[in-house]
């Protein structure tokens, strides 16, 4: 387990990540996947994130 706001670095690191929003699991899957996901993109990397 890993709790990191440090995107990049964690998303190098790990076959499956969970991101947590308000409390709940916004979206779970690979680090491409999780990149890819829009709702992610909008609350947590923002839309010109790029690993």
């Amino acid at each position: 387990l890993i709790t990191d706001h440090n995107v990049r670095e964690t998303l190098g690191l790990v076959d499956r990540a969970y991101i947590i929003h308000s409390g709940r699991v916004l979206t779970e899957g690979s680090p491409a996947e999780i990149i890819a996901n829009a709702d992610v993109r909008r609350v947590y990397l923002g839309e010109d994130f790029r690993l």
